[in-house]
């Protein structure tokens, strides 16, 4: 059943786009903003309501609680297909606005809350492609922020980041099979902090403040490495990393950067190989 269109303003773009970008915060849906303009597609922006986004551009606001008109709303202007790109965090959800077309999906929606972020995520794919549309990966859109297996800039990792990052693989592989993050800082061996729920950032302020802990001050600094979760559906959650993620690994002291190769989204991809050429850190792009 249809119900009534919003009187939102929409663009001579919008009203031709088959692409709605659903955007959380952090920079990515930016990233996939430009990309699609430069090739001079069209594509429809989406802002959930509570989450606003970092891109100057007209897009639709709508709320989890209407999530149903909003499907409605994407298929009246043509979409057929989405892409979820940025963080959000679960929201707060407010019982007296659900329509009743929604509050049908709420169950599934908390069982796989419960189930953790990547049962959610699966759930939200399942409910969009009930509805009608293709799910793609950000990767999809702009492929050109997934880079391939090597070293991006000129330092190589020693012997003993490689060793630490070998022990970081085991440590995401087991972080991930429960789902609980796609990180960790491991420094001579031992993990420093690994990524949960509070994310990347976190992560790392916790690895600055342990850096004491490495037994040889004079030895290998650690390193931060990033993956997929095992069994992860691709089309959302991809790991990313940015300027600032650079930032903060050098501040905890760590010599570099590890991830996977064709599986973590890098942002500021030119900037970061610059920055961590004159700072003297490693950026490698590992195939896993």
């Amino acid at each position: 059943m249809r119900r009534p269109r919003s009187d939102a303003a929409v663009s001579a773009a919008t009203r031709t786009a088959t692409l709605a970008i659903i955007a959380g915060t952090g920079s990515l849906p930016l990233q996939l903003v430009l990309a699609l303009e430069a090739r001079g597609e069209p594509y429809l922006l989406a802002e959930i309501d509570g989450f606003p986004i970092e891109v100057d551009r007209q897009r639709e606001r709508f709320r989890v609680e209407r999530l149903a008109l909003f499907i409605d709303r994407l298929h009246d202007l043509g979409i057929m297909r989405v892409v979820f790109a940025g963080a959000v965090r679960r929201p707060r959800l407010d019982p007296a606005l659900f329509d009743p077309f929604t509050a049908a999906m709420v169950p599934r929606l908390v069982a796989a809350m419960q189930a953790g972020d990547e049962a959610t995520l699966r759930e939200v794919i399942a409910i969009f492609e009930e509805c009608g549309f293709e799910v793609v990966g950000a990767d999809a859109i702009a492929p050109d922020l997934v880079p391939g297996p090597g070293v991006l800039g000129r330092y190589e990792p020693g012997d003993a980041d490689r060793a630490d990052v070998a022990r970081a693989e085991a440590i995401v592989a087991a972080l991930g099979s429960v789902d609980v993050g796609q990180g960790a800082v491991v420094a001579q061996g031992l993990c420093l902090a690994v990524e949960a729920l509070p994310g990347t950032d976190a992560m790392l302020a916790e690895a600055a403040r342990h850096a004491h802990l490495r037994p040889d001050p004079d030895g290998a600094g650690g390193v931060l490495l990033k993956a997929v979760k095992p069994g992860q559906d691709r089309r959302v959650d991809l790991p990313t990393l940015g300027l600032e993620t650079l930032r903060m690994a050098r501040a905890a002291g760590l010599a570099g950067i590890a991830f996977q190769a064709g599986g973590v989204l890098l942002l500021d991809r030119a900037e970061m190989v610059a920055e961590a050429d004159e700072c003297g850190m490693f950026l490698w792009s590992k195939a896993l």
